[in-house]
């Protein structure tokens, strides 16, 4: 099949749309809805005979006999309609709206998706058309989409290391559009690594993957991406749970948690509601199962994942800096991981990987363990992959051959025979270093906020970056600094009596 006119059209209509200031978020939303009709259209002829739940009233050759005027009022009801259904149906088109107001654009965009047979594509095609367009909405700051869109190359490298297997539970309680999810499909059915049988393709299919996302239109962009990458059945029950994730114990355990929660601020009350609209509210957590109660969002969702791990449960999460060093509850939720799973690398990333700016953040790998009264934890790796490294989202973006030396070093095919490879001599100029146990609980505060190699850019000044690339990440710290004021600000507000 030659899918290039099929990119070609996809993409020239969304630059016709951003004309008359439709965004990239809303041009996804509407393909999305279209799409879904279309394929539950093909889905219902023979041979496969299948009955999405769609009525009749309301199906795709409803769209495609009106025009005008009448098009648009049909379109609205339709999405009115589909929202209140149950199943994958009721989450495609939850909240559902129309915004594209032509009428005439409306039709020219229905008629595109009628003119591809989405059920028979490729997946890989259709899959990688419908990310294309995620990245460039995450790219479109001012929508503030890019919170939703973790990096492909460092979810992969994730992956990787952690190499999920067959037959087993992937969870994720913030998937956004549903990165790791794809990453771990791509990952499993690789021949590379696993042949499987029709049974855990079957599993792969239908069973693997469980997520949470409380955001409607980023749970549907996710819900369609991974039924365009072959994951669930359209006519099937939705793997991904509009319920918010740290809430409570849902009670059921994984064997893999990949994540990249939210970044929200320290003692704040602003969340995020269904609309992608700013609320705030009380956000510490009270739950049994937590070793400290806080409302610092990501040392909550640290906790939530290590309820979520079965007892011998594999997590690869990141988190922002102040995971690593914050006083309080997080000294002791640090000191909890280290006593009561086997916390044993820590990658460190540089800014400009994140398409939220100024995110200073870090991937901890960990793996869960049953009760002992000895430390788990007996040595944790670090991989610095921040200190002398200048990346750009535009012109320098991190790649997944930027990550492969961690990934020789994090040894995924048996990481209980790592080494270190920097000479004992040279050891300031090695990325790649570990501490022990004893040594971390040293530390004031059970820090894990550790650096070691030298700032080149502050003696060496015939090593600085281009310009454009300091320029850059002067603003990436400046817009760092704010997001911290805002958070002190905040957190000022909350204790001024009312």
């Amino acid at each position: 099949m030659n899918t290039a006119p099929i990119v070609s059209k996809v993409w020239s209509f969304c630059t016709t749309l951003r004309d008359d200031g439709v965004g990239y978020g809303d041009y996804l939303e509407q393909l999305t809805y279209l799409i879904f009709l279309k394929m539950a259209d093909e889905y219902g002829k023979p041979p496969r005979n299948r009955d999405v739940g769609i009525p009749a009233e309301y199906n795709w050759p409803s769209l495609r006999s009106k025009r005008g005027a009448e098009l648009e009022s049909h379109y609205v009801t339709l999405l009115r309609e589909l929202g209140a259904k149950t199943g994958m149906l009721g989450q495609i088109f939850t909240k559902a709206q129309n915004k594209i107001q032509d009428p005439a654009k409306l039709y020219r965009l229905i008629d595109m998706v009628d003119d591809t047979e989405w059920v028979t594509m490729v997946a890989d095609i259709k899959g990688d058309i419908y990310e294309g367009l995620l990245e460039k909405n995450a790219e479109d700051t001012k929508s503030g989409a890019g919170q939703y869109f973790t990096p492909r190359a460092l979810i992969r490298t994730m992956v990787e290391c952690v190499r999920p297997e067959p037959r087993k539970l992937i969870a994720d309680p913030a998937c956004g559009t549903g990165g790791f999810f794809l990453a771990a499909y791509d990952f499993l059915t690789n021949q590379d690594n696993f042949r499987l049988d029709q049974q855990q393709n079957a599993f792969l299919k239908h069973e693997t993957f469980h997520g949470n996302e409380i955001v409607a239109n980023t749970r549907r962009l996710c819900l369609m991406n991974m039924l365009l990458h072959n994951i669930g059945e359209i006519d099937g029950g939705a793997p991904i749970s509009p319920n918010d994730a740290l809430v409570a114990d849902s009670g059921q355990r994984f064997d893999y948690v990949f994540a990249n929660p939210p970044f929200g601020k320290k003692n704040s009350m602003s969340f995020t509601n269904e609309e992608g609209e700013q609320e705030t509210d009380d956000l510490t957590c009270n739950r049994q199962d937590f070793w400290a109660a806080t409302s610092n969002k990501q040392l909550n969702f640290v906790q939530h994942i290590r309820t979520m791990l079965k007892t011998d449960g594999r997590a690869a999460v990141v988190v922002p800096d102040n995971v690593l060093f914050e006083g309080g509850a997080g000294e002791t939720i640090r000191k909890k991981l280290l006593d009561s799973t086997d916390l044993h690398t820590i990658l460190r990333l540089p800014t400009g990987v994140f398409y939220a700016q100024g995110v200073k953040a870090n991937v901890i790998f960990f793996d869960n363990r049953e009760a002992s009264p000895d430390p788990w934890t007996k040595r944790v790796w670090y991989y610095d992959y921040r200190t002398n490294i200048h990346h750009t989202l535009k012109k320098k973006p991190m790649s997944y051959e930027d990550l492969s030396d961690f990934v020789k070093c994090y040894n995924p095919h048996n990481r209980y025979q790592r080494k270190a490879i920097w000479d004992e001599n040279d050891a300031p100029e090695g990325r790649w270093r570990s501490y022990s146990y004893e040594e971390l609980a040293a530390r004031d505060k059970t820090s894990l906020d550790i650096f070691w190699l030298k700032d080149k850019s502050l003696t060496d000044l015939d090593n600085l970056p281009e310009p454009d690339d300091l320029a850059e990440e002067i603003i990436e710290n400046l817009e760092a600094c704010l997001n911290s004021f805002r958070e002190v600000l905040a957190g000022l507000r909350q204790s001024v009596p009312r």
